[in-house]
């Protein structure tokens, strides 16, 4: 099998959630770091893989694609349509939707504006990035009462695309101390077989 091309840049959480969906499928794979700080994503190639110049992007035998929700479904839909990472049932598909839908709003807005001001010294408002990073924190707690994974029953690409940025959100000074289920399913993540994690940037003293 030809191993598909990830384009990344390895500190963003968004291509380590397709780097975490390959590793946990065992597809093989390649990763082009990008030198973003020297205008590698706006370089015309990289433009016609990906029109909007982010990463991440693949390249799967010439079929190429950006946005990294959408890189999850294809890669469970192509490699393992029928092992539940996209539930059948429309009420556990629908819940998985709405998790993939914080994880572009609620998720970016929070825990990673929080870790874009620390790690990579952007002009989010911190502050309001930490408010609402706890906000997603303690409505997740809460949705974590009596079950292990956000969308189903079993692990799903919900949890993949909503861990990368909540695992590190202490680097964005975010505690994670007072939510003892998140981290748990943090932890069940960690221990599902062939997880790789991504390069972890020191952890700001908080307040």
């Amino acid at each position: 099998m030809t191993p598909i091309t990830l384009y990344r840049h390895p500190k963003s959480g968004h291509c380590h959630r397709v780097e975490l969906m390959m590793a946990l499928l065992g597809i093989p794979y390649r990763t082009v770091d990008l030198d973003m700080a020297n205008g590698a994503h706006k370089a015309p190639d990289f433009l016609r893989i990906s029109p909007f110049g982010l990463v991440p992007a693949i390249d799967d035998g010439g079929f190429t694609l950006a946005d990294s929700n959408a890189i999850l479904v294809y890669l469970v839909g192509t490699h393992a349509p029928d092992a539940g990472w996209i539930p059948a049932d429309p009420k556990d598909a629908a819940e998985v939707q709405r998790w993939l839908s914080i994880a572009a709003d609620d998720i970016y807005a929070g825990p990673c504006a929080a870790r874009l001001v620390k790690v990579f010294g952007t002009d989010h408002d911190h502050a309001a990035a930490v408010s609402r990073a706890h906000r997603l924190l303690s409505v997740m707690e809460a949705h974590l009462a009596g079950r292990d994974w956000l969308g189903a029953d079993r692990v799903t690409i919900a949890d993949v695309a909503g861990y990368s940025y909540v695992a590190h959100a202490p680097e964005g000074g975010v505690d994670l101390s007072p939510y003892a289920r998140v981290r748990a399913w943090i932890d069940r993540i960690e221990s599902l077989p062939g997880f790789v994690g991504m390069a972890r940037s020191p952890i700001p003293q908080l307040a």
